[in-house]
């Protein structure tokens, strides 16, 4: 081991010398303490490092150990169900070995490695194995299935394979390497670096939405598996409220929450809540098929940066598995915080707001790690990527905003005036958009039913006009409208209330399937429909409005999704609407 010793402390900046051998991005090991450190900066004989933990008693002259590794996790299986801190510390070891507070340089395995799994092989004694092909499976949970690799480049022939209990550090398999003739033994644990991608064969248009039972989303402003999206508002608006509702129902097989500088007691919401919730595509908890890191505001702030790239490289793993994942990270601007402090520190040239210059590419670098692939074992896999932004007051024009909308393809626009009116989600129905929108209509009008894209596009020029009627209203009042435009003011509202309105702590409303979605909407859009026919026979649009169907259509949102069909009103609008006109006739007469 290369050691050295440290010369210089800046908060979570060590800088060392007499470290020859030191590497880029190689961890290290930080004073008597063994604080965990990364190399960010290499300058003649100063090694700059960035430490993960409190420097608080560190002092110049303590050594500074490298370890010739890069910062990596581990993986295999145990991840699932499991809570970590940003460079994969288990959280919940620590607190059953060392109390509620992390021991500084406390240096404990991400996965246990006493604990033995079954082990189901896939091949066969004699059989070839193809680089990264799948050689087993243990059933980690009931409802995922985690495949062990053959992690290596080159080919070979397994000349032993076992079934049974096996720790993970334990030989599983002989492979004989075809080219050198080398035997390789196979093991459950791997590792794999943090900033380097996982490789893949290909990558694949997504054409499948993520189902997320988010009305606003699904219907207005979906986004596709392997998509990146993003969700930046101001405070209060409720980015972490969504990003809850998106880890809790979100239709991937596996799901990746990443805490990355929020409030601690957000993150203990997570933390008790899931455990607790049934998962509506299984039954079974939604721990099941969850992993959370948790780094949250108190913790040390160069853990930020690291924490995104911890959380996209596991989520990465399973997706190689053949698995839809989907990763929230909440959120990229207490990491870019993070980055602009370390910066600062390094002395820097600054860039945009004090951010450092390579800001928009160390965005990207993380978004772009997303997409639906061809993996190399031949599966095919998803990855999304959703991301909250917390600009300050609200500004869409600060950095963080703008470099993540250059490189996500969904943006969901969080109004402080939709919050302070409790009108939730929050997001804007005429500021955001979403570019998978064409190929998720295509795959509801073929699933759901063939109007899916036919009623959206009504409902959102009945949102737009409805906008543009609100300027006339403000000047001259709503007695200046005509019936027609007093109509698409009253469904506008429907729309919003009854539709985009969405309550996230009430049993029932909390999700709503698609099929659910495409019966309230469409609803909504036959009474309009019925309602322009009749408005020339002399009706008023207050009358119509007053119809004992209209309090039905509001209340179908909480109708459980067992009773699905009593969700379509179609034949007791048409009902209503010819007992009305009948009923006009009969008194004319």
């Amino acid at each position: 081991m290369n050691e050295g010793k440290i010369v210089s402390i800046s908060g979570p900046l060590v800088i060392a010398k007499g470290l020859s051998d030191a590497r880029m991005y190689e961890i290290a090991r930080v004073g008597r303490n063994n604080l965990f450190g990364e190399i960010i900066e290499l300058h003649k004989d100063r090694v700059y490092i960035q430490v993960y933990e409190e420097t608080e008693g560190l002092s110049p002259g303590e050594p500074v150990i490298l370890t010739g590794e890069p910062l990596s996790v581990q993986l295999g299986p145990g991840l699932i169900g499991s809570i970590y801190d940003g460079i994969q510390r288990p959280l919940t070891v620590i607190y059953d070995s060392y109390g509620p507070f992390i021991t500084r340089g406390v240096d404990i395995p991400a996965l246990s490695l006493d604990k033995k799994w079954h082990f189901f092989p896939l091949k066969r004694e004699g059989e070839e194995i193809k680089p990264f092909e799948k050689i087993g499976y243990v059933q980690e949970s009931e409802v995922i299935k985690h495949f062990i690799f053959f992690n290596q480049s080159l080919a070979g022939i397994i000349k032993e394979i076992k079934e049974g209990e096996f720790k993970l550090e334990e030989e599983i398999a002989k492979v004989e390497i075809q080219k050198s003739n080398e035997i390789i033994s196979v093991k459950m644990l791997s590792t794999w670096p943090v900033r380097t991608p996982r490789p893949y064969k290909e990558k694949i248009v997504p054409i499948r939405p993520l189902v997320t039972g988010q009305r606003v989303i699904d219907t207005f402003f979906p986004v596709a598996e392997g998509g990146t999206a993003c969700v930046p508002g101001p405070f209060g608006s409720g980015k972490t409220v969504i990003q809850h509702q998106l880890a809790k129902w979100a239709s991937a097989d596996i799901i990746i929450y990443v805490g990355c500088g929020e409030r601690g007691n957000e993150m203990t919401d997570v933390l008790m809540e899931f455990p607790l919730l049934k998962d509506p595509r299984t039954g079974k908890s939604l721990m099941e098929r969850t992993v959370l890191i948790a780094n949250t505001s108190n913790m040390p702030v160069a853990a930020r940066e690291a924490s995104v790239f911890t959380g996209i490289t596991i989520a990465e793993y399973f997706r190689d598995m053949g698995y839809s994942v989907a990763l929230m990270a909440d959120s990229t601007s207490r990491w870019a915080e993070a980055m602009r402090e370390i910066s600062g520190r390094l002395e820097e040239m600054p860039g945009e707001e004090g951010y450092p210059a390579y800001l928009a590419s160390r965005i990207a670098s993380f978004y772009e790690r997303s997409g639906r692939v061809r993996t190399l074992s031949n599966e095919e896999g998803s990855l999304s990527v959703i991301g909250a932004v917390s600009p300050p007051g609200g500004d869409l024009s600060e950095p963080v905003v703008q470099s993540t909308l250059r490189v996500v393809k969904v943006f969901w626009s969080l109004e402080d005036t939709l919050a302070y009116a409790r009108h939730f989600p929050a997001i804007h129905w005429l500021n955001s958009y979403s570019l998978y929108s064409e190929m998720t209509d295509t795959f509801f009008d073929k699933s759901i039913d063939k109007r899916w894209r036919e009623n959206r596009t009504l409902a959102m020029n009945i949102l737009q006009r409805e906008s543009e009627l609100q300027e006339i209203v403000r000047l001259v009042g709503m007695d200046a409208l005509s019936e027609q435009e007093k109509l698409t003011m009253a469904v506008a509202n429907s729309i919003k209330e009854d539709f985009l309105h969405q309550n996230a702590f009430d049993e029932i409303d909390t999700y709503t399937s698609p099929k659910k979605q495409f019966l309230m909407l469409n609803n909504i859009l036959i009474f309009y429909n019925k309602t322009l026919e009749v408005l020339p026979k002399g009706f008023t649009v207050d009358a119509i409005m007053r119809l004992p169907v209209r309090e039905k259509i509001s209340r179908v949102k909480y109708i459980p999704e067992e009773e699905i069909n009593k969700c379509d009103l179609a034949e007791e609008i048409e009902e209503a609407f010819k007992n009305l006109t009948e009923k006009s006739e009969v008194e004319e007469k």
